[in-house]
């Protein structure tokens, strides 16, 4: 039965033709990959959403541990995001130094419940994107450094120095921000409380 099945199993079915397990796999996902998104396009990122599967079942041969599915979802999903960006921003799309605020201005697609998490949100997509998918892979995700560096493909100890750059630019993003100084305050003083809140939001 497809919900009784391992993520590479169901990979291999639906390879196989399956469409049952495509879908299962599209169900256990979705939630994951749509967060992926959500704060990096201003737009539905249906279509994203539904090229990470696809890219998933085309590159099943890169899978070589059967126990890091999830690691590999989120690799496809980065990929897909700078080809995005890359495909529509050529002139000026920098996969170092650009921000989603850069490229696509105007609030993203993920959804806040407060003045502070608006302005995490906010301020997440005016540092530059690979901080910025560092530090929702270890907020939402809670992912440890040493497993951004397997997905994102970069050494350690980069990860880690990424982590604490993307930390200092997201303050300083929220206090350039046009916002009541208390909730600035409040945001800038408890970004992992703030940040914690934001996924539950969106796992919910």
């Amino acid at each position: 039965m497809p919900g009784m099945a391992t993520d590479p199993e169901l990979l291999d079915a639906w390879r196989a033709g399956d469409a049952s397990a495509g879908e299962a796999l599209f169900k256990r996902y979705y939630g994951l990959v749509s967060r992926f998104f959500a704060n990096k396009v201003s737009t539905d990122p249906a279509d994203l959403i539904q090229d990470t599967f696809m890219g998933c079942l085309r590159g099943r041969e890169r899978l070589r541990d059967d126990a890091a599915f999830r690691k590999y979802v989120f690799g496809v999903a980065y990929n897909l995001l700078r080809e995005h960006y890359r495909a529509r921003h050529a002139d000026k799309f920098d996969p170092q130094t650009s921000s989603c605020a850069d490229l696509l201005p105007g609030p993203g697609t993920m959804m806040a419940k407060g003045d502070e998490q608006g302005l995490l949100l906010a301020a997440l997509r005016r540092i530059p994107l690979p901080l910025q998918v560092v530090l929702e892979l270890f907020y939402w995700e809670d992912m440890t450094s040493a497993t951004i560096a397997e997905i994102l493909d970069e050494p350690h100890g980069t990860i880690r120095t990424r982590l604490r750059r993307a930390r200092e630019l997201l303050g300083k993003a929220i206090a350039g921000l046009d916002a009541e100084p208390g909730v600035v305050h409040r945001t800038a003083t408890d970004l992992d409380g703030w940040a914690a809140q934001v996924r539950a939001a969106a796992a919910g």
